[in-house]
Order: C-alpha cells, then structure tokens, then sequence
C-alpha cells in the first residue's frame, strides 16, 4: 500500500490516492470488492456470501444489526453492515486480510 499519512482531528491515517481525497468535488475514488480467482466484483452480499462459503466461512446470525461470517479453523469473524450499500473499504480490506490472495479492493 502506498499513499499519504494525513493527521486530522487528532486522528492518523493513510489516504491512498490524495488527489481524489481532496479534490474540489469532495468526491472520492469508488472502491469495489474483487474475487481474485473468478475476477467477479462482489454486487452484494449474497455473492459475498456465497464465495465466503466456499472457502469454509459460516454465516452467524447473533447480531441483527450485522452480518458475520466466523471460519472454524481460525479465530478470525468477519462483522458488516446489514445493507450492503452502507460497505466501506475497512470493512472490504478486512475480508481482503483474512482471505489472503482471495480478494482485493480496487478502485473503479
């Protein structure tokens, strides 16, 4: 990852593409969730779902505000936002990490 440390707030964090960040428009580069093998952009959660389940994901329904998906073999849980419009790129990097080479977010 590359990009640009940004203290604001009190907060530190890392812009990735500056230029769309502070651009006039206030409009950011969209991020998209990719499924690396197939080359599918995942539309909604029940793509997501679908190739979670495939690498041994299990869905859990403890939380009705949320959608998580906890695999046996780990101690990882993946935990979104019910609607799928409301999916960010942290909660899309954290599918990225725990799916190592499975996923990845791009810019569209």
């Amino acid at each position: 990852m590359s990009g640009v440390w940004v203290f604001k707030n009190g907060v530190l964090r890392l812009v990735e593409n500056p230029t769309n960040e502070s651009s006039s428009s206030g409009a950011r580069a969209r991020k998209v969730l990719v499924h690396v093998p197939s080359n599918d952009v995942i539309t909604s959660y029940a793509v997501l779902e679908r190739k979670l389940s495939e690498l041994g994901w299990e869905r859990y329904y403890d939380d009705p505000d949320l959608l998580q998906f906890h695999k046996r073999s780990t101690v990882h849980l993946i935990s979104l936002p019910r609607d799928f419009n409301r999916l960010k790129p942290m909660h899309m990097y954290d599918i990225v990490v725990k799916n190592r080479n499975m996923f990845e977010v791009r810019d569209l």
